[in-house]
């Protein structure tokens, strides 16, 4: 299809920040009217106060973690990995709890990084169980859940209790939510949600988890229509975000991949080069094998994450 002449090279430039990979010091230039780090703040706003991290000289490296599902050896081995890339802050995107044997030891750890952290549906589940919201139904999911429960302290739950459902963040320009950017729990997995997300919220970044899958949504208004793009990173690499594009970005699964790469999966987003990097971290996935049957959950919790499914 052939686009307008007015439109060419706005799409070019679109495509071509979207295909590039570890390119250092390659960088988009903001369009005008846009701010220093070249992000538009999202026009919903979701419940409560906006984020406010805490001040930085310059620009900002971000962790973003995602769906750590209980799995303290791959939360240790990306922190470890992490650190030599160097960050300012971590963010985690939802599921601290849920599918593995390790729940106090994996708060212990978010809160020893003063990690912010955005309610996933696994941390509201587990919540719900705990006032009698919900009630427990044997399957997988509730097993774990049962185990975890027994295993956090009232501080625990406490803290969980202070997650919110998606929080902007009007310096970074940015949404966190676990889902979608307007749903705690559907799923960021396909070009139609990506076109049906884009619809819904006007933002220009939204950082989500939920998929256990590393991947980026992008879209760009040009006067052919609404294009959206989908790029999967499961072996890691890096995303410009483009001048004219809005974008969803998912970190993938710290504690349990589900795109056929067993290693854990993290991001860093750097606000001054606008780039999204992904590092798959290899983990002694044996060890967590170990603990899951040592605590009596069901062995496919421990079977799947040798296969990263």
């Amino acid at each position: 299809m052939k686009c307008p002449e007015q439109s060419c090279g706005a799409l070019l430039t679109f495509v071509t920040c979207f295909t590039v990979r570890s390119v250092p010091g390659l960088g988009c230039a903001a369009p005008a009217g846009v701010g220093k780090t070249g992000h538009a703040t999202p026009t919903a706003r979701l419940p409560g106060a906006p984020l406010r991290l805490r001040r930085y000289d310059g620009d900002v490296r971000l962790l973003l973690l995602s769906d750590i599902h209980a799995n303290n050896v791959a939360l240790q081995a990306v922190l470890l990995d992490a650190e030599k890339r160097k960050y300012d802050q971590v963010l985690h995107l939802g599921d601290a709890v849920g599918y593995g044997p390790h729940p106090r030891e994996v708060l212990e750890t978010l809160r020893e990084y003063d990690a912010v952290c955005i309610m996933g549906n696994h941390d509201q589940m587990m919540l719900e169980l705990d006032s009698g919201e919900r009630a427990y139904k044997e399957s997988v999911v509730s097993a774990a859940l049962k185990y975890q429960l027994g295993r956090l302290t009232e501080r625990d739950l406490k803290w969980m209790r202070t997650w919110r459902d998606g929080i902007d963040d009007p310096d970074v320009g940015a949404r966190y939510r676990h889902g979608t950017p307007t749903s705690l729990d559907d799923y960021m997995d396909s070009v139609t949600a990506a076109r049906e997300a884009f619809q819904q919220w006007q933002g220009r970044i939204c950082f989500v988890g939920h998929t256990h899958q590393p991947a980026v949504y992008a879209t760009l208004n040009a006067p052919v229509g609404e294009w959206i793009k989908e790029q999967k990173l499961s072996d890691g690499g890096t995303y410009m975000i483009p001048p004219a594009a809005r974008v969803i970005l998912n970190p993938g699964s710290v504690g349990q991949p589900r795109d056929g790469n067993p290693a854990a999966s993290y991001s860093i987003f750097d606000t001054g080069r606008h780039s999204f990097e992904i590092f798959r971290v290899p983990y002694d996935i044996g060890r967590t094998q170990d603990a899951i049957m040592e605590a009596g959950l069901p062995q496919v919790l421990a079977a799947r994450l040798a296969i990263g499914k």
